[in-house]
């Protein structure tokens, strides 16, 4: 049986993963602080992992990260060296890191962006230092499995929302489940920020623990998008969950400077080439899971 270590255990997707693998161990930053190497040293030798899964990342919203661009870097940067080479001296026989499509250029020639495209440009500049930090542990993953001949892979997901949400931390709070809590506390205006023009793809987060699962179980290690096919506004989005909940509230837009990258939506013709008959949460239903647990 496989002794499987998952970093970031006590985020959305952890959480989700943790329904599906039970007997994984599940480290958070109250665990171990990642930016530390000689602790994460004492991890990895503890555990003796066959399987790391990454998903620690330092994370939060738009704002976030423009007030603080070095700390999103510094930290994403340390993290990711720290785990990726402590596994490899431990001769850890998989390692998946997991990514963000803001790793990939504020624009391209064509969409849905394909992997090949990831260094096509700069990322947004909303999200500069931190996409430039996600898209280095691609780099870091392939210099590894080119240099030592490890068969480490990545996977790139796109915006995510979940049950498992933050719900208290604004700043770490994903845009749906802002936005949702927002409507269940509407009496009236619905103040949402930038313009409502940009476009996203917002997927269910145990989509994304199941697809982690099948890459675990059928030894895939092939580096792939993950995105719930669907492109929509975030205005869209907002007018969906609003008839979906059947909320009748007039939307208000007033901070356009905070619309980040207008559209990055990305291909999955290659992760439906790996599962074919994958099923995705669909919005309506994933939203509802998500409304039902905001107090």
């Amino acid at each position: 049986m496989k002794q499987i270590l998952v970093t970031g255990g006590t985020s959305t997707v952890g959480k989700h993963l943790k329904e599906l693998l039970p007997d994984a161990i599940y480290v958070s930053s109250k665990d171990c602080d990642l930016t530390d190497i000689f602790l994460v040293r004492c991890l990895i030798s503890s555990y003796t992992p066959d399987v790391v899964i990454h998903l620690a990342a330092k994370v939060g919203g738009i704002q976030d990260i423009i007030d603080r661009p070095a700390e999103y870097f510094d930290d994403n940067i340390i993290m990711n060296t720290n785990i990726l080479k402590v596994s490899h001296e431990y001769n850890v026989k998989r390692f998946i890191g997991i990514l963000s499509t803001c790793i990939y250029p504020d624009k391209v020639d064509s969409y849905p962006m394909k992997e090949g495209v990831m260094f096509d440009g700069p990322p947004t500049p909303t999200n500069f230092s931190y996409g430039y930090a996600k898209r280095a542990l691609a780099v870091q993953i392939e210099a590894y499995n080119k240099q030592y001949g490890t068969r480490y892979n990545h996977i790139t997901p796109c915006n995510l929302y979940s049950e498992y949400d933050d719900f208290d931390n604004d700043k770490k709070m994903h845009f749906i489940t802002a936005l949702l809590k927002k409507i269940k506390m509407c009496t009236g205006e619905l103040n949402l920020l930038g313009t409502g023009k940009p476009l996203r793809q917002f997927m269910y987060a145990g989509d994304l623990a199941k697809v982690i699962k099948e890459v675990i179980d059928k030894d895939i290690f092939e580096n792939f998008n993950i995105a719930y096919p669907e492109n929509y506004s975030i205005n869209e989005l907002a007018v969906k969950a609003l008839g979906y909940l059947n909320k009748n509230y007039y939307i208000k837009y007033n901070t356009p400077e905070l619309d980040g990258q207008y559209r990055k939506d990305v291909s999955i013709e290659k992760m439906l080439s790996l599962f074919p008959n994958f099923k995705f949460t669909g919005f309506e239903e994933g939203i509802k899971k998500v409304y039902d647990k905001i107090s």
